[in-house]
């Protein structure tokens, strides 16, 4: 299993920056330009740990020493069921540096994106960040 899954799975998001580069890449599913920076990200996974609901993955791809993982995972936004992936890229030093993820399907994906803004707004004014 990889760590970032079993972070996750345990509900421990904070460990998860610490796992990534200080240049982590993050790509939106809700978000035009990516965010940089393992900061932002301990940020932006808060806020998704308190929208998404019942999270937990049901596949995991790519093996132990692969650069790449693709973890596939279901979760509740509201009463709408959501599916998603999380792509995980790590460097030579075992850090992820760069984290995708996308969703289905459009209405859960428009719920997501409407509890995620206001929540992203709370998060980021209680992290001092101005946006």
């Amino acid at each position: 299993m990889h760590p970032f899954r079993a972070a996750v799975e345990a509900g421990d998001f904070a460990a998860i920056p610490a796992m990534c580069t200080e240049d982590v890449v993050f790509r939106s599913p809700i978000a035009h330009k990516p965010y940089v920076g393992r900061d932002m990200l301990g940020v932006i996974l808060g806020a998704v740990s308190r929208v998404f609901e019942d999270l937990h993955y049901v596949r995991e791809i790519g093996g132990e020493t692969d650069p790449d993982h693709a973890l596939v995972f279901v979760a509740k936004v509201g009463d709408l069921e959501i599916n998603g992936c999380d792509f995980l890229h790590t460097g030579p030093d075992g850090l992820i540096d760069e984290f995708t993820v996308m969703l289905r399907p459009l209405k859960a994906v428009n719920a997501f994106a409407e509890k995620m803004g206001a929540e992203f707004t709370r998060a980021m004014q209680n992290a001092g960040i101005e946006g």
